[in-house]
């Protein structure tokens, strides 16, 4: 078995904002040179999750505020209370979603489903750079 770890630098806007990783992480996968095994999305910090969803515009609208329904940022939580920074429903829609993604492959192609995109939700109140790691497991 081998392992190819890569990253992949992206700007959000915060706010739950989606980021489509599907082609980058498909060009990671091509650099490993692998054809069978898997690949992990993994967002480093507390306030950005990776999961599939059908990148389109009413998904790009419905799942941020399906995010606010159930995590809304004027509750009062008490992470802002211990560090004042105004980002506690970020913290939980973040651990909700979860840090990350793994999503098998065969014969060098990511075994998606038709509408079904990686992408990253940065949950934050401002504008981050990320590195999303990607590590390609497999043979």
């Amino acid at each position: 078995m081998k392992i190819h770890t890569s990253r992949i630098p992206v700007s959000t806007k915060g706010n739950s904002h989606p980021v489509d990783l599907t082609e980058a992480a498909a060009g990671v996968l091509s650099e490993s040179g692998m054809t069978e095994g898997q690949l992990t999305v993994f967002a480093p910090g507390a306030t950005a999750g990776v999961t599939t969803i059908e990148y389109e515009p009413g998904l790009l609208h419905d799942f941020p505020e399906a995010l606010e329904r159930i995590a809304p940022a004027d509750h009062p939580y008490q992470h802002d209370n211990t560090w004042g920074d105004g980002n506690g429903h970020g913290h939980v829609r973040a651990s909700l979603i979860g840090p990350s993604l793994t999503v098998p492959f065969q014969n060098g192609r990511l075994l998606l489903g038709t509408w079904q995109q990686i992408v990253l939700v940065d949950c934050d109140t401002r504008p981050r750079k990320r590195d999303i790691v990607v590590q390609v497991m497999g043979e």
